[in-house]
């Protein structure tokens, strides 16, 4: 199957050819119901996400609960039949188990790297691309407008990073959300089965990221090279209010920059990392930038000049 289509929509059906005037399902039902009423979502459409997931629910509600948004139920309040309550839950339970997982499979590892294979294994872009990978996307229940438009563009540049982008990425955090709230749903569901909810995440996430794929954040990595080798790096977010870029200097020479619309954090970090791909092309090196050795003096970066400034 092919994770990034689905038979079922959550669309209406369109009106019989033979009554031009007949409304679809689920605006009869609206109109036919109290204000801030929202349809439940159709059998075939909770047995598609349960086949997904590979679960069956006993109380079925759960599921279209984990997958409505707040804004499905504009121009009304939502209420609490959001998705919110399970995302909450599903959070904590993903925490414990990633948490035991790690801490079982490297025996050794300090806290430190734990905390960052952790963290790798249950952010905002491993779950949103855990969303994507297997359809779920596709029965977010939403009346967002730019909601669409952002998915799309996170489902377009997903494919570049084969496990996780390290911060280059802008996961629209509703898809983090619904599976965490499903994680929730399929805990609640199971009277609490923790072993159930990990097969299920397990098979979802896989491959979950490991030591040997757990990347490094660029702005980290740009940071501690300066560290090492003894020069001053500054990233500069002074023409973030002008035209959203990012600049990074190396002992005041102009190494990249990056521009990112939406949000700063993404800007840094794109910057960062093409300051670093063009230290490494200097350096003769694809992986690692080396320090000079104890009291060398670092080498001038003059050669660079502002014309030869890497841009995104």
């Amino acid at each position: 199957m092919d994770p990034h289509s689905h038979p079922h929509s959550l669309s209406p059906p369109p009106a019989p050819d033979d009554d031009p005037d007949a409304m679809p399902r689920e605006q009869q039902q609206r109109e036919e119901a109290p204000p801030g009423y929202v349809p439940p979502m159709s059998p075939e459409e909770v047995a598609a996400v349960e086949a997904l997931l590979g679960y069956e629910f006993e109380d079925k509600s759960l599921v279209g609960l984990a997958l409505t948004h707040g804004s499905f139920y504009l121009p009304y309040r939502s209420g609490d039949s959001t998705y919110e309550r399970l995302e909450y839950l599903g959070d904590g339970v993903l925490t414990c188990l990633v948490s035991r997982e790690v801490f079982l499979t490297y025996p050794d590892l300090p806290p430190g790297p734990l905390t960052r294979l952790r963290a790798a294994n249950v952010d905002k872009e491993k779950l949103a691309r855990i969303a994507v990978d297997h359809g779920i996307h596709r029965f977010l229940r939403h009346k967002a407008p730019k909601l669409e438009e952002q998915i799309a563009d996170f489902v377009k540049e997903l494919c570049q990073y084969e496990y996780h982008s390290n911060g280059l990425l802008d996961a629209p955090k509703v898809l983090s959300d619904i599976v965490e709230s499903l994680i929730g749903a399929i805990y609640l569901d199971s009277k609490y089965n923790q072993e159930l909810v990990w097969q299920v995440f397990q098979k979802l996430a896989d491959p979950l990221i490991r030591l040997e794929t757990l990347g490094r954040h660029p702005v980290s990595e740009l940071l501690e090279f300066g560290q090492k080798s003894g020069r001053i790096v500054d990233i500069s977010k002074d023409g973030w209010v002008k035209d959203t870029k990012v600049d990074v200097f190396v002992d005041g020479v102009l190494v990249a920059s990056a521009t990112y619309a939406q949000k700063k954090e993404i800007a840094s970090n794109r910057a960062a990392k093409a300051a670093l791909d063009k230290l490494k092309e200097m350096s003769g090196q694809s992986d690692v930038l080396s320090a000079p050795a104890l009291g060398e003096a670092p080498e001038p970066l003059d050669e660079l000049g502002r014309a030869g400034a890497l841009e995104l």
